[in-house]
């Protein structure tokens, strides 16, 4: 029985001894690959050389970040132009004289963001063409609407969606 534990013992002595040798000689080869890239990323270069280049990317990251500052106020100034540009539009052309031919006559909405701007009614008549401009602050006028310059103003709004004149 001593001799059957012996030999166990012999056995998982050597089993364990072959593991470790495995296991050592994987290290080695990761060791020779990290020597080889820390080698070669050191080659030519000295301690000066490489505060250079870190110096370098420093120097390159301030730059890029203070371009960056710069773009994003651009942004800004860029989106506070959009807002208060025109963007929304409504359109009604329609016959304001009952037998003058077509529908030569049109009310014409036009607003920013906020929904301020104005509406512009054309009126062909046999005569000429009138204009006539009214302001529009939020979605309301002060001055009352015709049928169509009301119905060209909710376009623009978005309450129609057909673009039928």
């Amino acid at each position: 029985m001593d001799g059957e534990i012996l030999v166990y013992l012999t056995a998982s002595c050597l089993a364990f001894s072959v593991i470790v040798l495995i296991a050592l000689n994987v290290l080695i080869v990761q060791y020779r690959k990290l020597f080889k890239r820390y080698d070669a990323f050191m080659r030519g270069k000295d301690a000066e050389t490489l505060e250079e280049l870190i110096l370098m990317q420093m120097d390159e990251v301030r730059d890029l970040k203070a371009e960056d500052r710069a773009m994003k106020e651009v942004l800004r100034g860029m989106k506070k132009s959009l807002r208060l540009s025109y963007q929304k539009f409504g359109m009604v052309k329609y016959n304001a004289f009952q037998g003058m031919g077509g529908n030569l006559s049109f009310a014409f909405a036009m607003l920013n963001e906020m929904n301020s701007g104005f509406v512009l009614n054309a009126v062909h008549s046999r005569d000429g063409c009138y204009l006539y401009l009214k302001d529009v602050e939020q979605g309301e006028t002060e001055v009352l609407l015709g049928a169509e310059e009301k119905e060209a103003l909710e376009r623009a709004l978005g309450y129609h969606d057909d673009y039928a004149g």
